[in-house]
């Protein structure tokens, strides 16, 4: 429940877990120990998926990459999702542009 004297704590952490724990939600299969983030890359942003603790299910999630990619891009997440396992990178996809 929510103190009505408090003020609504709207820091871009705050919006980028928010936003991090919406896209999980929606992605039904996707490990609840999967670690979820974004980050830089050149000039976009990607949603990277670090599967260090459940490297098992890495094929899984990868098979549905498009998928993962949709709920980024609707989201308004990143153009992109990145597969790790740890700090080595395992997958890629990406939106292309038609423009």
């Amino acid at each position: 429940m929510t103190n009505k004297n408090s003020s609504p704590n709207y820091t871009s952490a705050d919006l980028e877990k928010a936003a991090l724990s919406r896209f999980s939600s929606l992605i039904s299969f996707l490990p609840e120990n999967c670690k979820l983030s974004r980050e830089l890359w050149n000039r976009s942003t990607v949603v990277c998926m670090d599967f260090e603790d459940c490297p098992h299910l890495l094929e899984t999630a990868r098979g549905q990459s498009f998928l993962l990619l949709l709920v980024a891009n609707y989201l308004g997440l990143a153009n992109s999702v990145l597969f790790r396992v740890g700090n080595k990178a395992m997958g890629w996809m990406t939106m292309i542009s038609t423009t």
